[in-house]
């Protein structure tokens, strides 16, 4: 029988053919197409002199097949993962880290790139190409290709521990995930969570072979309304617990070891090619440039931040002391009485939003608004194969009837998936002559499934969840470059972010509520004073929110700028690195680290401030909108141009002034955040 992953997919718009693979085919497609790949690169090598054409473009155009299965592979492992995949994926990482160092420590190879850099000055090349040349040689230098044979060997088998080592950190923190269930007996137990959230848990437990009980795991749509609504504290604190203490218990799953593994390789790894730290090493190809602009950077937010910060907790611990004579308020109260504080404030909760937002409305006013914007039209098709059946595929056309792309949506948590939620992409975009290669763009989620009664229906930050990772696929799907490898979502780290967070500003916004948000029973629009409710709470602990993520990013960044063998502890560390950002009592025997997935497992180390970063650009872009009106077609069109479709052709600075006029002004955040007096 014929591997369906080494043939010409015979799929509409040749499309990840999931019906046909089984997860037997991948080990020797993968093999297969290395030895393809490697072929690719011999060809490059026998060509006579070096140019552009034949060494770089050459370079972008190789190991296609290699990179659309392994693609495929790893997003199953992310969304639909199981035992074998696991351990397929301990066998694969390491042959795609060999292949990968293979062509970036070829010497030959590397002396043909090296010749077409040094006479780049006096190849008339278009921008884009500039910036495929420059990316194409710093891959080669970054990756060891100055290296003596003996410093290669070393960078290789780093680069192969540290390919196992994320892999297993995140086995850890999804098998955690998994193994805690919380059953709950009696409903005064339950008290103050919403039906539809008691409705689900008591559906959880039936599927977990308890029926008549209520069922609590660590998946976001089960954890997060828990904390936030249930009366009872131990329930909370119970859930908090074990949501904190994720791959930090001293077991078998424990990653604190395997964090000072991977910090002391990524070390090692950037001093071996020169640079200081593993952050001086990643953010030289970033738009911050070096660790000490970030930290200036986050610095000045938390100064700014803070006292905001402290008179957000401070109102919470004197409500919850009003409210349930509450002396000492712990961090397994406070989404609660906050929760709480908010209603009483703004008369407004989620519970009292949650009938205007079914998925289904939602999904539909995402589509809307892209159409709104940049003219694009969603049809879902039962052509196109899937890899689980609640994934639903999408054909995306222009107005212009022009073929967009393929959109792949998977909202529902289930076993095999890992929390949170993300876009990736299962092939890029690249022109080959007169072809346009569109892409195929997957957005993943864990949103509240519907149950036997009530359909999805979502909270706003669910909502404002979609739409950002909605902004990340349109970042994908609008992608018009030459070069796969500056296609779409292709672009510095901390610029990536920008189209995702522009887009969640519409969730504010009446023009856009507009057209989605009505009521799942009557079908009645989302009342006007309910959108302004929620434009007046949406700097409610603002000071709060932004305190929080700057400590996650101050911690990735002491992480990664300090000498890991001074480390002795992680407990201790992190305890340490958060102080100043501490608003709450640290929970003994809790840590952010053994489950901090975006640095550990994810592309985000040394990165996660870009969040922030992205935030400063977003709010200046969108403040053009608002000026110029949230659907203003021209706007639309050049934001569309010089940003969603020109991924990573420029420097982001570049594309971004060409948008907005200028550089981007901090003020339009503060102003939002109403951190600014």
């Amino acid at each position: 029988m014929t591997n369906p992953l080494l043939s010409d997919f015979t799929t509409p718009f040749d499309t990840a053919p999931f019906h046909l693979i089984k997860p037997e085919h991948f080990l020797p497609a993968v093999k297969g197409a290395i030895t393809e790949a490697k072929q690719e690169i011999e060809n490059i090598k026998s060509q006579p002199l070096p140019s552009f054409e034949n060494t770089i473009e050459a370079l972008d155009r190789g190991g296609k097949r290699l990179g659309i299965i392994s693609a495929i592979f790893f997003n199953l492992n992310s969304a639909e993962t199981n035992d074998e995949i696991q351990k397929l994926a301990r066998e694969i990482s390491p042959l795609l880290t060999e292949h990968s160092n293979d062509i970036l420590l070829d010497q030959e190879l590397f002396k043909r790139v090296a010749q077409v850099f040094a006479a780049k000055n006096s190849l008339h090349l278009t921008p884009e190409q500039s910036t495929l040349l420059e990316k194409t040689y710093k891959s080669f230098v970054r990756n060891g290709a100055k290296l003596d044979p003996k410093e290669a060997e070393t960078l290789r088998k780093i680069d192969q521990e540290l390919a196992q080592l994320s892999l297993k950190f995140g086995e850890h923190v999804l098998a955690e995930t998994n193994r805690f269930v919380h059953f709950v007996s009696k409903e005064e137990d339950i008290v103050g969570l919403p039906e539809g959230i008691k409705e689900a848990a008591a559906q959880t437990a039936e599927e977990k072979g308890q029926p008549g009980q209520w069922a609590f795991t660590l998946d976001y749509p089960s954890y997060i309304p828990a904390m936030t609504y249930a009366q009872n504290r131990e329930l909370r604190k119970t859930l908090f617990l074990a949501f904190n203490t994720k791959a930090a218990k001293g077991d078998e799953l424990d990653n604190q070891e395997i964090i000072l593994q991977i910090l002391k390789l990524r070390d090692q790894r950037a001093k071996l090619l020169g640079f200081e730290s593993h952050s001086a090493f990643v953010l030289e190809e970033r738009m911050a440039k070096d660790p000490k602009t970030v930290m200036e950077f986050l610095e000045s937010l938390l100064e700014k931040a803070k006292p905001k910060a402290l008179e957000d907790v401070r109102e919470v611990a004197e409500f919850a002391k009003k409210t349930d004579g509450l002396v000492d308020l712990e961090k397994w109260d406070f989404a609660y009485y906050s929760e709480l504080l908010k209603k009483e404030k703004y008369a407004l909760d989620d519970e009292l939003l949650r009938p205007y937002f079914q998925l289904e409305h939602v999904i539909e006013g995402v589509f809307t608004t892209a159409s709104k914007l940049f003219g694009l039209n969603f049809q879902p098709s039962s052509d196109i194969p899937v890899y689980h059946p609640d994934v639903t595929a999408y054909e995306v056309y222009h107005q212009s009837g022009e073929f967009v792309a393929v959109f792949y949506a998977d909202f529902f948590p289930r076993s095999g998936k890992r929390n949170g939620a993300w876009m990736t992409s299962y092939k890029g975009q690249f022109r080959e002559g007169k072809i346009d290669h569109r892409p195929h763009i997957s957005i993943v989620c864990n949103f509240t499934k519907p149950t036997k009664t009530k359909p999805s229906l979502l909270t706003f930050n669910e909502v404002t969840t979609l739409f950002h990772e909605f902004g990340h696929a349109l970042h994908g799907m609008l992608a018009k470059g030459n070069y796969e490898s500056l296609s779409g979502t292709s672009v510095f780290w901390d610029f990536v972010e920008l189209p995702s967070q522009i887009f969640e500003n519409w969730c504010y916004e009446k023009e856009c509520l507009d057209l989605f948000a009505k009521h799942y029973q009557t079908g009645e629009p989302i009342p006007a004073e309910l959108i302004e409710k929620i434009k007046n709470a949406a700097n409610f602990q603002q000071g709060y929110m932004t305190v929080r993520q700057i400590s996650f990013g101050l911690l990735d960044m002491a992480y990664h700028s300090s000498n890991p063998d001074q480390i002795t502890g992680i407990k201790e560390f992190e305890s340490e690195i958060l102080k100043k950002t501490d608003l709450l009592p640290r929970v003994k025997g809790t840590m952010v680290s053994t489950s901090f997935s975006h640095i550990f497992q994810g592309g985000y180390s040394s990165g996660y401030y870009s969040y922030k970063w992205a935030e400063v650009l977003d709010a200046d872009a969108f403040e053009l909108f608002l000026e110029k009106g949230v659907f203003d077609p021209e706007t639309a069109k050049s934001f569309e141009k010089n940003i969603l479709s020109a991924g990573g052709s420029e420097h982001p600075s570049i594309l971004y002034r060409r948008f907005r006029g200028r550089d981007p002004k901090p003020e339009a955040l503060l102003k939002r955040s109403g951190l600014l007096k």
